[in-house]
């Protein structure tokens, strides 16, 4: 293989880690747009572009081969971030929104800790499955930012909590059934 070639393969195999560094970089600006109480029209569209990089980094990275744990688990960080940051700017932009919401989103986040600390004490390990219901989660996280965000529209929220409820229940249930961590398992009906 000519050299051009290999470095024309070895360009397009960094696309799916290009695309996680970008959701990383994303995520803090969101977060820096949202501080003075206000969100310019910035935030929607970086938002948006962070959400593509996420569903295209496992895509092309399986198509080119070069899905490995690190780049998986790397995949869950910049989600981490990305949605950490979102939070950040719903308490900061929609207080209110926080304290209607106040009892889902504490359980939620319950489970989710539930589930790193079972997955911690159990592998050492943050969970990684990035199931079918985590998609889910991840498709209602999306429209309830915009419809929060973009209309000002908050009851779609409780369908993300209770899609995060599920995925979160799903994950607990297969760490716990697990011998061994792995990663992109796509339900607790794949191990």
């Amino acid at each position: 293989m000519s050299i051009i070639i290999q470095f024309k393969i070895m360009k397009l195999t960094n696309i799916p880690s290009f695309l996680i560094g970008l959701r990383f970089a994303i995520s803090p600006l969101l977060l820096i747009d949202a501080l003075d109480g206000s969100i310019s029209r910035w935030f929607l569209f970086g938002y948006i572009i962070a959400v593509i990089s996420d569903i295209f980094d496992g895509i092309i990275a399986r198509y080119l081969k070069v899905s490995t744990v690190k780049l998986r688990q790397a995949d869950s960080w910049a989600d981490i971030c990305l949605y950490l940051c979102v939070a950040i700017s719903v308490w900061i932009i929609y207080p209110q929104i926080i304290i209607d919401f106040q009892i889902p989103l504490f359980l939620a986040i319950l489970a989710q800790l539930i589930l790193f600390t079972i997955s911690l004490i159990k592998f050492q390990k943050f969970p990684s499955f990035h199931t079918y219901t985590a998609k889910l989660w991840g498709i209602s996280l999306l429209i309830a930012t915009v419809a929060l965000f973009g209309f000002d529209y908050a009851p779609t929220i409780s369908l993300a909590i209770a899609l995060c409820l599920i995925n979160s229940f799903e994950e607990i249930l297969m760490t716990l059934l697990l011998p061994e961590w792995r990663c992109d398992l796509l339900s607790l009906f794949h191990i």
